[in-house]
This record gives C-alpha cells, sequence and structure tokens, in this order.
C-alpha cells in the first residue's frame, strides 16, 4: 500500500483515494498505523468522512492522538459525530488532558453529556464499554411501526440485529430479532411476539462476567440495565472481543510476574518498563530467601552427605514445573468458566491422583539412573527419589488449590502462575528433601 502515499505525494488524490477505497477499513488502520505522521495526515485527509471515522476507531491511540491535534475543531467535531459513542469513550480514555479537552470541546452538548455518564462508570465495569447507540421499541406498536423506527434511526446506532422493547419508563421488557421482524405480519403487536426470555447484565456488572456471557450464550450483543431495570445501554460482541483480549494480556502479564500494561513495548520508556518488572522481582527475591533459610537450617545434613547438594536444582526445578503446569490449568478452568469455587475438593482429589500417577513414574526412573546407572548409594537414591514423589504431589495440590484460593479472596488467580508458584514449591520441596535426607541418610 505505500504506492498510495507516492500516488498522493505526486499530485494523484483522486488515483489514491480511489486505491483506499478497495480496502478494508481494519488493514487501512494497520496501514495508517505504520506510517510517518506526515505520510498519515495527507492520506486521512483524502478519506471520505464516513470511512475516516470508522478507520479512526481502528487506529492505535499514538496516531488517533496526533490526528486529532493536528486538525482544526470543525474538522474534530465532524469526525467526532460519525464514531459510535463507544468508540469515542474508549479513544477518550486513552488521551492526555488537553486533548480530552479539544475533543470534548467540539462534541454537541447532548453528546458530551453522554460521553461524560459512560466515563463515570468503573473502570472494569459493564458500564464503562456500552453504548448508548441502539433501537428501542415500545410494546404497543405493531411490526409495520416498528420496521418504520428501524428505517428511521437505524443509520446512527451500532447494530440493528436486535431490538429492544420497554414500556414507558424504559423498563425492559423484552428483544425482538431483525429476523423475526421480517418474517412477521405487518399488523402484530410487539408485544405478542417479543421475547421475554432474555439475559442481560446491569451496569455495575464486572466487564470479565461480561464476557463469560457472550461466550455461553453466542450472543452478539447484550441489553444493560440500571438497578430499576431501566434499559440504558448494550454492549456488542466487538468490544467484548477488545475486553478478551485485553483480560488475556493481563493475565500473561501476570502469570509471568510483569505489572499489565496497555502501551506496546517500543513506545514505552525503559524507566516504565523497569518499574513494572522491579516489584515483582523483589517480592520473589524476599520470598526465596526462605530457601536459603531452610539450607542454613539442615547444614549438617549437606556437610556430612556433601552429595545431596548436587540434587536439589532437579528436586527444585521439577517441583517448580508440576506446581505450573497445575496452577495452569486451574486459572485457564477458571476463567471459562469450568471450574468454581466450590470445586476445590474434586480439583485436590484429582490433582492427587495425577501427582501419585506422575511423581511415581519420575521416581521410577530417577531410581533406575541413581542406583543401576551411577551407582549412587542406596540410601540416597531412595531419599532423593522419594523426594520427587512427595514433592511432585505437594507441588501439583499447591498448584491446583492456590488460584481457587485467590479467587475467592477475590484476587486474580492468574498471580498464582509460574514465578510465585515456583518460589512457594521451592520452600516445601527443600523442608520434604531434608527432613527425609535427615532420616534415611543420617540415621
Amino acid at each position: 500500500m505505500q504506492f498510495i502515499v507516492d500516488l498522493v505525494k505526486e499530485g494523484r488524490v483522486v488515483q489514491a483515494r480511489n486505491e483506499l477505497l478497495n480496502y478494508n477499513v481494519v488493514d487501512i488502520a494497520e496501514f495508517f498505523d505504520e506510517l510517518e505522521k506526515m505520510d498519515l495526515m495527507l492520506l486521512f485527509r483524502i478519506l471520505p468522512k464516513n470511512l475516516a471515522a470508522e478507520v479512526f476507531s481502528y487506529m492505535n491511540i499514538e496516531g488517533q492522538q496526533y490526528i486529532v491535534e493536528s486538525m482544526s475543531d470543525e474538522e474534530v467535531g465532524a469526525m467526532l459525530s460519525k464514531l459510535y459513542l463507544d468508540d469515542t469513550v474508549d479513544f477518550i480514555e486513552e488521551l492526555p488532558a488537553n486533548v480530552v479537552k479539544k475533543v470534548l470541546k467540539n462534541t454537541s452538548p447532548d453528546r458530551r453529556q453522554l460521553i461524560n455518564h459512560l466515563l463515570s462508570y468503573p473502570e472494569f465495569s459493564a458500564g464503562s464499554i456500552m453504548t448508548t447507540e441502539f433501537v428501542d421499541l415500545k410494546k404497543e406498536l405493531t411490526v409495520k411501526q416498528a420496521i418504520e423506527r428501524i428505517r428511521k434511526i437505524g443509520f446512527d446506532r451500532e447494530t440493528i440485529n436486535t431490538m429492544y422493547v420497554i414500556d414507558d419508563n424504559r423498563i425492559l421488557e423484552g428483544i425482538i430479532e431483525i429476523r423475526q421482524l421480517l418474517l412477521t405480519k405487518e399488523d402484530v403487536i410487539l408485544d405478542k411476539i417479543m421475547d421475554t426470555n432474555y439475559v442481560f447484565v446491569k451496569t455495575t456488572d464486572d466487564r470479565e462476567e461480561v464476557a463469560a456471557l457472550f461466550k455461553k450464550y453466542g450472543y452478539l450483543s447484550m441489553p444493560v440495565v440500571d438497578k430499576e431495570h431501566r434499559l440504558v445501554g448494550i454492549i456488542t460482541v466487538d468490544d467484548i472481543l477488545d475486553v478478551i483480549e485485553e483480560e488475556n494480556e493481563e493475565d500473561f502479564a501476570k502469570m509471568n510476574a510483569l505489572s499489565p500494561s496497555n502501551e506496546e513495548y517500543l513506545e514505552t520508556g525503559v524507566v516504565e518498563l523497569a518499574k513494572k518488572r522491579i516489584y515483582w522481582l523483589l517480592f520473589l527475591m524476599v520470598s526465596a530467601t526462605f530457601t536459603g533459610i531452610i539450607i542454613n537450617k539442615y547444614e549438617n545434613v549437606l556437610s556430612s552427605v556433601v552429595v545431596l547438594a548436587s540434587f536439589i536444582p532437579m528436586l527444585m526445578d521439577t517441583g517448580g514445573n508440576a506446581g505450573s503446569q497445575s496452577s495452569t490449568l486451574i486459572i485457564r478452568g477458571l476463567a471459562l468458566g469450568e471450574l468454581q469455587l466450590n470445586d476445590i475438593g474434586k480439583i485436590i482429589w484429582k490433582e492427587f491422583r495425577i501427582s501419585l500417577l506422575v511423581g511415581f513414574i519420575l521416581a521410577a526412573l530417577n531410581f533406575v539412573r541413581l542406583y543401576f546407572f551411577q551407582h549412587t548409594p542406596l540410601n540416597i537414591s531412595v531419599t532423593v527419589c522419594g523426594s520427587i514423589l512427595m514433592i511432585v504431589v505437594l507441588a501439583k495440590i499447591i498448584g491446583g488449590t492456590l488460584p481457587v484460593l485467590a479467587k475467592k479472596m477475590k484476587l486474580d488467580p492468574a498471580i498464582m502462575a509460574g514465578p510465585l508458584i515456583t518460589t512457594i514449591v521451592d520452600i516445601f520441596a527443600l523442608m520434604v528433601y531434608f527432613k527425609i535426607a535427615s532420616v534415611l541418610v543420617l540415621k
């Protein structure tokens, strides 16, 4: 697509615009994100107004900010009027204060009020991601009247696949799919055909729970109501996909001992990245000192049989890996709704049986290696292999239960992932190893 930039620089603007129109808006936005700032404005200005607003909504925040700063107040106002409200709110949330001021200044009073209303909801609530641009219908309308209303207001709504039936007090009473409207006789009253068995969310519901409902029911949109059950907005599936992506990125960061960040790696400063890493590293470093305390406590065991020290890395790594395997599966199960808090007993019993099987195989293979091939003394071989079995059992039970306990304490289960589980399991692994060694080696 780089040739389009050359067309504009050569003055062949009409040809450049026609070439751009051959591409999907998402592909255009990705292309714009890669352009130099001057080239970006050249191409953005030649887009038709409706297409420009749609491309703008898919661009990264740096490009969006540059475009707004480069535009006149009139141009900003014209473009924002073409954006869906939820896209405008998402865009504003990421902007610095001076740019937000320019955006709001060039927004109509009614729209500004709606934006401020949406911004007032808690950050991770359903209210913060909903849009107020939906089709609502009174229940006493006929099918013909409903279709006429859709034709009148539908162009400015984010979706018309589903309509929401309300009473005079805006209480949500049912939903109707566009397919049903088109296939029903014109004189039928909506009250007779609306679906009253619908799923809804409240403005204060956590957006992660909303995402789980979308996955469970396969909806393209879902109504949002306030505490009086009045319809205040809808959430569409494209917004939920953004939520899922953000939650996955957040969980990935936490599972790798990082503070979550929405900024791109190359766009984030060194100091900022260091700050996001140092806290977890400090915590894990301090936690790891407990392993040193345990080793010092059993110094007499190590000094008596020095060879025991050579097996410590293997035992700690095996325990950490076993615990991480379990915690990863449990975290995934909790995130997908496959596991609930009251399943903790089933989880412990299942992980116990798995750990016995896995631990016995690992212990048996290690015993063959140590005793028959490396000719390690029997008592030391039994100590190491017995420790492996017990460590794997402990690690898998710990890895399986800690994410559930974290969720029960209203914490993100993702924090109970690899680094933290490994640190905890290392402590128990050394305690088990030295206890067994004290009995079998120093008896």
